[in-house]
């Protein structure tokens, strides 16, 4: 069968696009570039995309209906079912689109003007409500979004590994995490988290994550003064941990911070807000390459 001409050029525009921006960058990538890789005019590339935004959701597009259509399965069945369907589903579709979602790791914001930001927003909240289950506390709600992002940041940034080798390790996290015993009941009292912030990028990051104003991360395993489950001597009062961003990087986040830049596909800004630190951290790594 003869494909339509109208639709093999989108798909085209589409291809060489995705190839462009892994090589320079959504930002450094313009509608011109695109179309003398593939002897179009801008206005050709217009016709199928009337703005460079466009391109970007038509490429999200493929992870955004499998992760939708994963969810409509999962809201079927019981709960315990449910929850394991939503996160093997959630990693075998984050490895399907691997590339596209390393790519498109930062640039999913350039699209929160459109229909897609508020799909992203739904299937967050939907596989965080089925992780969870009904009727879930705090700690179990949290523990779903933790889990969610376990099942999808792994992919952004181990890009050397294997898929069937990610996939294992992902899930094997994922279960310590959802088998774990809870906190003892000296923790804060329940709480609703209403109003809490959620961020489309972390569809790949990317399911949607509770954040504070300056979108930093917990810094505790880069802070040499914190350690799991230790008890402080009587009488000593624990260091607290600085306000702000951590100033140092830990190994893996170096590693991925210089194969982000090398690779060209994210700015300084985009690394620095992605590994919670200011620019300036991420410029003193780099500059020790």
């Amino acid at each position: 069968m003869t494909a339509d001409p109208a639709d093999d050029t989108r798909t085209r525009i589409l291809r060489a696009a995705l190839d462009l921006f892994a090589e320079h960058g959504y930002q450094r990538t313009s509608l011109r570039q695109i179309g003398e890789r593939l002897r179009l005019t801008k206005t050709a590339i217009l016709y199928h995309f009337p703005a460079k935004e466009h391109l970007l959701a038509a490429l999200v597009e493929p992870l955004v209906a499998d992760l939708e259509a994963l969810l409509d399965t999962a809201q079927t069945q019981p709960t315990e079912r449910a929850r394991w369907t939503v996160l093997e589903g959630w990693v075998d579709i984050m490895l399907a689109h691997r590339r596209p979602l390393g790519m498109l790791f930062h640039d999913i914001a350039l699209i929160g003007r459109g229909d897609t930001y508020h799909r992203l927003i739904v299937i967050a909240m939907r596989a965080n409500d089925l992780i969870a289950g009904p009727d879930a506390g705090r700690r179990e709600r949290v523990r779903a979004v933790q889990a969610v992002a376990s099942c999808s940041d792994p992919i952004v940034f181990f890009t050397d590994v294997s898929d069937e080798v990610l996939r294992a390790d992902m899930l094997d996290g994922v279960r310590r995490l959802l088998t774990a015993p809870t906190a003892d009941a000296a923790g804060p009292p329940e709480a609703d988290p209403a109003g809490a912030a959620v961020r489309p990028t972390d569809l790949g990051g990317t399911a949607a994550r509770p954040t504070d104003p300056a979108g930093t991360p917990p810094a505790h395993a880069s802070r040499p003064d914190a350690t799991p489950n230790a008890t402080p001597d009587v009488g000593v009062v624990p260091r607290r941990r600085r306000p702000g961003r951590p100033r140092v990087l830990g190994r893996e986040q170096v590693e991925a911070a210089r194969r982000m830049h090398a690779a060209g596909t994210h700015s300084v800004d985009a690394i620095a807000a992605t590994l919670g630190v200011s620019r300036a951290t991420v410029y003193r790594h780099l500059d020790r390459q």
